[in-house]
């Protein structure tokens, strides 16, 4: 495996703030074809909902992700790297920070939907070891006033 271009020790990771949220909607926009709004952020900070940054030691925002927990089971709803930081392992980083943290809350289970056409975050999933458990039809937007199906996974904890 090769060596990460960055050190894990010297990354920032902090809860989400208001004045995080430019440069968490610009990522989101940049990242994926059907974004959350910054309203969509307003709410999930408003709700209590954990919201993480992950920033490099020069401050630049590198990714983050929101869990909300309900009950005994944490719902991933958001993860994203920025385009620049992507394919060098923060993926995995920032999944494992959010189980981790669903785990530290006394979870028994991480919940996610993923596009099927999202290919690397599928894989960063299969591989971290969440199993599909079914499908939600037509659960996102698509091109062409179409939806795309989500593929529900879940991690035992």
């Amino acid at each position: 495996m090769k060596q990460p271009v960055w050190d894990l020790a010297r990354l920032i990771y902090e809860p989400m703030q208001d004045s995080d949220l430019d440069e968490v909607v610009a990522v989101e926009q940049a990242v994926y074809p059907y974004p959350w709004s910054r309203a969509n952020f307003v709410d999930s900070l408003n709700q209590g909902y954990h919201a993480w940054v992950l920033r490099a030691p020069d401050r630049e925002l590198m990714g983050y992700f929101l869990v909300m927990a309900i009950v005994d089971e944490a719902h991933l709803l958001n993860v994203a790297v920025a385009r620049r930081w992507q394919g060098k392992g923060l993926g995995r980083v920032l999944v494992n920070q959010a189980v981790a943290l669903s785990r530290g809350l006394g979870m028994e289970s991480v919940l996610l939907e993923v596009r099927p056409s999202n290919g690397r975050a599928l894989e960063i999933y299969q591989r971290y070891g969440f199993l599909e458990i079914g499908r939600r039809k037509g659960y996102y937007p698509a091109a062409d006033s179409t939806r795309e199906d989500a593929i529900v996974m879940r991690f035992g904890l």
